[in-house]
């Protein structure tokens, strides 16, 4: 419905109402868990030559090079080079070499940024190259089923898992047979990860964890690992503090394309809606305003609302807040707990989104 509106205090300012997270209810069916198996629209244009080195770690200098060889290496049919599977054989040729790589590092060193260049500079059509987190991997054996799910991705030339999901064991064993299977069809590999539950320290890298988790793949991956500071907080300002619910919603209504939910609200409608379509909850948005934040209360909540951190921060959906700044969203018990590795990534990721909606404040 249009209507000129009133903000209290506020002048009039805008004829339409701003959408809701919390009113939309999305269904995603299977063709498009497939389809959408490409970076996220922020890595629609990143290559290995945007990505800029910290000149103090000479590691991710080295990481541009040996990737940009494995993509050149993936230039045949398959990661095997056979090209085709030999006759009266019912597989195809032994890979000779390393089918994968991972990249070690800490949340911001810039990862996802890596493993999305190696996607683009694989000499292969998109429709033979997929890319996805550990989650919609996941998300598409259960929509697929395994086998059709082993069909679907075997003739493909390389597939990359962000994310990797190192805390749940069921899903590990799962994906790792998924996996076997791939390597045997020829399919490369390359992956990142989380670190472990209970791991004390910093936890920045898990090599030898994500080695040692996939057990009879270890020896299809090469470790490379890369040193850093999280780029989002390298030379930029700190996140801009949280506005007034005023300011919040006066914004929603002069941006066109925004949502506006309470936080709370937003917070009881994630848990209704399976995680999976998250990034379909934020089709079509071109910013997300918020009142009311709060610490989330548990850690099921938590870990939902670093999905939809995710999906906010892969389609660059700027996030315009009242409450408490983005730091204060979890407790110090879950920042020093099993998942603190995620918590911190979504604190960077909406800090990073915080950034980019300041322009949407009148000044």
């Amino acid at each position: 419905m249009s209507s000129s509106t009133a903000v209290p205090g506020q002048s009039p300012i805008a004829e339409t109402a701003p959408l809701s997270l919390c009113a939309r209810e999305p269904h995603v069916p299977a063709d498009r868990l497939v389809a959408e198996m490409v970076p996220p629209p922020r890595f629609d244009s990143v290559r290995f030559d945007t990505y800029v080195p910290d000149p103090n770690q000479p590691s991710q200098v080295e990481a541009v090079t040996v990737l940009s060889g494995f993509a050149a290496g993936l230039g045949g049919a398959h990661a095997t080079g056979s090209g085709k599977r030999k006759w009266f054989s019912k597989k195809p040729a032994a890979p000779t070499a390393p089918l994968g790589v991972y990249l070690d590092g800490g949340y911001g060193v810039g990862k996802t940024h890596l493993l999305a260049s190696l996607w683009h500079a694989t000499p292969a059509a998109p429709s033979l190259k997929a890319f996805g987190t550990f989650v919609e991997l996941t998300n598409l054996v259960g929509a697929l089923g395994f086998q059709q799910t082993v069909q679907t991705l075997s003739g493909h030339r390389l597939l990359c898992i962000d994310e990797f999901e190192l805390d749940d064991p069921g899903d590990t064993v799962l994906v790792s047979s998924l996996l076997s299977r791939l390597v045997e069809a020829g399919v490369a590999l390359a992956a990142t990860s989380n670190t472990l539950p209970g791991k004390l320290g910093e936890g920045r890298f898990a090599a030898a964890d994500f080695l040692r988790e996939i057990q009879g793949l270890s020896s299809h991956f090469r470790p490379l690992r890369i040193d850093g500071e999280d780029y989002r907080h390298r030379g930029l300002p700190e996140a801009p503090a949280p506005y007034s619910d005023e300011q919040v919603t006066q914004a929603a209504y002069a941006t066109e394309g925004a949502s506006l939910d309470d936080f709370p609200s937003l917070l009881d409608h994630l848990a209704r809606v399976h995680p999976s379509r998250y990034g379909a909850l934020t089709d079509g948005l071109r910013a997300v305003c918020l009142t009311e934040v709060q610490p989330v209360p548990d850690q099921s909540t938590a870990l939902r609302l670093v999905v939809l951190a995710d999906r906010l921060y892969d389609r660059e959906v700027p996030v315009l807040a009242s409450g408490v700044p983005f730091d204060k969203l979890f407790s110090e018990e879950m920042l020093n707990g099993g998942y603190r590795k995620k918590y911190f990534r979504a604190i960077s990721r909406l800090t990073a989104l915080a950034r980019d909606a300041k322009g949407l404040v009148a000044q």
